[in-house]
């Protein structure tokens, strides 16, 4: 577990024993601190706050003092003979008040808390009858009891549970109503939801046979930590296929190709289904679409990763696309051996502009390492060299044993240049290549012991993790969803990261959130251009304000449906696939759902929330 910023209250506990840092069950006038059972029914252990102490010149390990979250009091070491620490008055910049947490080697979410005076750490004293002193002794690495977990408050974000209407039925037929409480959560007192009631606006796109039997048969998206980046058939989508500033859905069907539904720019959409995009001679389930822009004329192009390659259907003035029948434009990334037999479980391919110069070039991690097409200005791409442009991010060992289930990897500009580097997180944390002005790219550096598999970060899924700025102007950040919450590791704009800070004590497995039920995603749904934090929960959508300092507010519910439960709508992450898209074009998302009986929405409401 990173290092929490000092708003977040957390419980220090000890791992040899389970028990937390506090006061004596009968605390006494020295303030001593041990670790005791906490009893049901009676007193909650003593929760703790991290303030960091501005660094000296040239001093790099960074300190914190460690604050009683209730009385104000620190963590204190008096110098005392038995060397056992107290909880004590606070003194501007008493050494003896300060703290380094130093993580344990090869151990997730593990610290030794370590004095700033002497290097000594927090240990236990021979245990008592009910309480065992703290004190401090020297560091002994194999000593399991001077280790310590940081253990998350839980999010102070819902009021009182909601009354509604539930129907009675009689014996005689009839029915009346009744009041009773709700599995849904009303938002904190005084905060205003930001979206409206989720409503079905579209009797089409669902999974139920009267609304098209929708379902993905096509390959698994190409993992990596967000969602849309390409669509197998079955699936379901949003993007603005007009140019217009609106979504519209987008389904790829198996006999028609892709097929959409216009918006109105209402919140609803066109009733007729047309075809986009008419399927190419011999698709295949392994066939992978998007639609972006390749041209740079405003208007979106199909992009398919075939059998034998890339190809590419460009827009005509109608709004439709030729079929992607023909040549394809590249003989490479495809599924096909001729094409390079890359496999949607196993090479994250990307469409991103890697040079800066305005034009969309393909890259993937193949097993050998990455490979790069660049686009020219007459819209060719160049084919693959005989090596990849970088022997590292590959499946193969001897490119790094990269799993795409495991290891998302990413191109984003890390040093405001304009070219894209490449940022991966693997095992032991995150590795970055940076690119040169020549397009080359340098051997990937270990930048960062966290967001890893190492640290607790598990699978893509379970723990998702993007590169986004927090902050308006700011460099790229890496925020994720990890095992106590959400942590962000702030950019430095040099192509390197600030040590990670858990932000947030929600959106984490701590707090209850699993892959197997809940989506959590960045998007801006406040219109302020920073991304906030969204998550479908179990009682509808959570939405956590950014305060435009790589903070987050508490989270706040603000749509009582398209959650897991069955009073949010009993969506499933397997079935129901959901988005955050602008359908009306006023520069605010909407939240949209393809559920069972068709596409459901709910409206941004233009009222910014407030949590506190």
């Amino acid at each position: 577990m990173p290092v929490p910023t000092q708003e977040l209250k957390l419980r220090i506990v000890n791992a040899a024993t389970g028990q937390p840092l506090g006061a004596r069950a009968v605390p006494g006038a020295d303030g001593a601190l041990v670790v005791r059972d906490f009893p049901a029914g009676g007193p909650d252990p003593e929760q703790w706050q991290f303030t960091p102490v501005q660094a000296a010149q040239g001093q790099d390990d960074q300190a914190y003092v460690i604050r009683d979250a209730v009385c104000g009091k620190v963590l204190d070491d008096p110098a005392a003979a038995d060397r056992g620490v107290r909880r004590w008055n606070a003194a501007a910049g008493k050494k003896d008040q300060q703290w380094h947490l130093v993580p344990v080697e090869g151990e997730a979410g593990l610290y030794f808390i370590e004095g700033a005076t002497d290097g000594a750490v927090l240990d236990l004293d021979d245990p008592g009858t009910d309480d065992t002193r703290v004190v401090l002794r020297e560091h002994d690495d194999s000593a399991e009891t001077q280790r310590w977990r940081f253990v998350t408050a839980e999010p102070e974000r819902t009021g009182d549970p909601v009354l509604r209407w539930s129907p009675l039925s009689h014996w005689n037929g009839r029915r009346s109503w009744r009041l009773t409480r709700s599995a849904a959560l009303r938002p904190v007192p005084g905060a205003a939801p930001s979206f409206s009631d989720m409503l079905l606006v579209l009797e089409r796109f669902g999974g139920d046979q009267d609304a098209g039997g929708w379902k993905s048969t096509g390959a698994p998206r190409s993992p990596g930590g967000q969602p849309g980046w390409w669509g197998g058939l079955g699936d379901r989508f949003l993007a603005d296929t007009t140019g217009t500033g609106r979504a519209d859905l987008v389904g790829l069907k198996p006999a028609k190709g892709v097929v959409t539904a216009s918006s109105r720019g209402d919140g609803t959409f066109e009733e007729d289904e047309r075809v986009l995009c008419p399927p190419g001679s011999s698709p295949s389930p392994k066939d992978l679409w998007t639609l972006a822009d390749t041209t740079g004329d405003g208007r979106p192009d199909a992009v398919v990763l075939c059998a034998d390659g890339v190809r590419v259907s460009l827009q005509a003035e109608d709004g439709t696309f030729a079929s992607p029948a023909g040549e394809p434009v590249l003989k490479a990334f495809g599924h096909g051996q001729q094409a390079g037999g890359w496999r949607a479980d196993r090479h994250p391919r990307f469409l991103a502009d890697t040079t800066g110069s305005g034009r969309l070039d393909i890259a993937g991690f193949h097993d050998d390492g990455v490979r790069v097409s660049l686009q020219d200005e007459e819209g060719k791409f160049a084919p693959l060299a005989g090596e990849p442009v970088l022997r590292a991010f590959g499946h193969d060992e001897k490119a790094g044993g990269w799993r795409a289930d495991r290891h998302p990897r990413f191109l984003a500009d890390t040093t405001g240049d304009g070219r894209a580097d490449i940022v991966g997180c693997h095992d032991d944390g995150v590795w970055v290549s940076l690119q040169d002005e020549e397009g080359a790219f340098a051997e990937p550096l270990y930048i960062l012991d966290d967001f890893g598999v190492d640290q607790g970060w598990g699978t893509v899924e379970e723990h998702p993790r993007f590169l986004v700025a927090t902050t308006g102007g700011g460099a790229v950040d890496i925020v994720g969803f990890g095992p106590q919450g959400a942590v962000v590791a702030r950019g430095r704009g040099d192509g390197t990261f600030e040590p990670s800070r858990l932000v947030l004590n929600d959106f984490g497995l701590a707090q209850g959130w699993t892959r197997k039920k809940h989506l959590r995603s960045l998007a801006d749904v406040t219109g302020d251009g920073n991304p906030d934090i969204v998550g479908f929960g179990d009682e509808g959508v959570w939405v956590s304000h950014n305060r435009g300092d790589g903070r987050f507010e508490q989270a706040q519910l603000v749509c009582r449906g398209f959650g897991h439960n069955d009073d949010a709508g009993a969506w499933r992450v397997d079935h129901h696939p959901r988005f955050l898209a602008d359908i009306t074009g006023d520069g605010r998302v909407d939240i949209v759902g393809f559920g069972g009986p068709g596409v459901y929405v709910a409206r941004d409401l233009f009222r910014r929330f407030r949590t506190r």
